[in-house]
């Protein structure tokens, strides 16, 4: 009966801890909404979208080696590689230098990733896009740049030493588009005709002019290969990156090079971070800078006989390796290299798609061998970074084509790690 003669109170104080559980709930909603936006910040255009990838676990590697691999997931750029970096940071140089202009053109020599980042970016900058590229690369790599509004041109693998080498190509369409926009200035004050020469330089433009607008505002050539742009690309991002999200508690890292831009950057930052942290190459066939980081020699065994092909590169890897030194590899700081094969890429590829979901291009599965050479070398519980450079939709037509490795002897027979020593 006392119950009865309460139930006001009862009633009055369940009220009150009901208003105070909502309030509560509100100020936590509030609080966790607030948390969420700040952590969830929208960037800004396409170009605030990219770096800041994420460092992943790349689990199988680590639990079969006993150290902790990490990947830097690249591919997640918006135009889908590690090369998006390079591209922002090229244009905005140029840009701000005054070499390029709003509405000028960029050209590029790339074997694909490059050219296709260039093609992603310039449009956000008001530019447009020229690209040369080697008729062997993956067709669906060209396939992309065209569908991106890029101009591509296609021209046969030859030295770089060769006029025709795409990089060299490349370098001329720049000097043309600039002719372009010199003969609009001046065609108000001078007759076409007196202008066919510009500062000594006799333009193709007869041939090529199709391939430049009437109102180009002038050329700019990327030099990914030589642009120290690209190294502080590098430098200035990825490897900051890579320092914070580790915590600077990592041990080693390695990656292997084409412009030698990324291996550079990075190297050189975690170094200036900790000398301690160990910095390696990996190498694929037909490529000299395994020999000239652990020789100081810049050839292969091959070359030392005698029997260099003209197209030294034997190899079924797209954008990584390379027979001369640029001036973005000789940023890099390095401890040491280790060569990696065509079967081992592939069969990494293939590990890593079925045990971890990854699936990836050459490069990257070359850099995954490459990281678990590192961890056999230093022992367990080590912690290796690698980049994970682009996905194997640029790949699908040979290094993910199984009829295509098949005709190169490089079917992917292996259940395991044990192309690499590993049970």
């Amino acid at each position: 009966m006392a119950l009865v003669g309460t139930t006001g109170t009862v009633v009055a104080a369940a009220s009150i801890a009901a208003l105070l559980s909502y309030f509560l709930f509100c100020s936590n909603y509030r609080s966790k909404s607030s948390s969420t936006k700040k952590k969830s910040k929208s960037r800004t255009g396409l170009v605030d979208a990219i770096g800041n990838t994420p460092l992943i676990r790349i689990n199988s590697l680590s639990d079969a080696t006993g150290c902790e691999i990490l990947g830097k997931a690249e591919f997640l750029n918006p135009g889908g590689s590690v090369k998006d970096r390079v591209a922002v940071k090229i244009i905005e140089e140029a840009l701000g230098s005054g070499e390029l202009a709003r509405g000028g053109v960029v050209t590029e020599g790339s074997a694909g990733s490059t050219a296709i980042s260039l093609a992603t970016v310039a449009p956000a900058y008001g530019c447009k896009c020229h690209v040369v590229i080697p008729d062997d690369v993956a067709i669906e790599k060209s396939q992309t740049i065209e569908a991106l509004g890029a101009t591509v041109e296609r021209v046969r693998p030859v030295s770089i030493t060769h006029r025709d080498h795409y990089v060299n190509v490349a370098r001329r369409r720049a000097l043309e588009a600039n002719e372009v926009a010199s003969k609009q200035r001046k065609s108000k004050q001078t007759d076409a005709e007196d202008i066919e020469r510009i500062n000594g330089y006799e333009s193709e433009g007869g041939k090529q002019s199709s391939v430049f607008s009437s109102d180009c505002k002038g050329g700019f050539f990327a030099d990914q290969f030589e642009n120290l742009a690209n190294f502080r690309a590098h430098y200035d991002g990825t490897g900051p990156e890579i320092w914070e999200q580790t915590g600077g508690n990592l041990d080693a890292f390695i990656a292997a090079a084409g412009t030698g831009g990324t291996i550079a950057g990075i190297s050189r930052f975690l170094k200036g971070k900790d000398a301690n942290i160990k910095c390696f190459l990996v190498d694929p066939p037909g490529s000299g800078l395994f020999n000239k980081v652990t020789r100081g020699v810049m050839y292969t065994k091959e070359e030392a006989e005698g029997r260099r092909l003209k197209n030294p590169f034997d190899t079924i890897t797209e954008g990584i390796g390379i027979n001369r030194l640029t001036q973005n590899f000789m940023m890099a700081e390095l401890d040491g290299a280790f060569r990696g094969t065509d079967m081992e890429a592939v069969e990494m590829s293939r590990f890593l798609l079925k045990n971890d979901g990854l699936f990836l291009g050459s490069s990257s599965a070359m850099n995954c061998v490459g990281a678990v050479r590192v961890a056999q070398s230093i022992g367990p519980g080590h912690t290796i970074v690698t980049i994970l450079c682009d996905s194997g939709m640029r790949h699908l037509s040979k290094f993910c084509n199984s009829q295509y490795l098949s005709d190169h002897g490089l079917t992917p027979t292996a259940s395991g790690l044990e192309f690499l020593g590993l049970r």
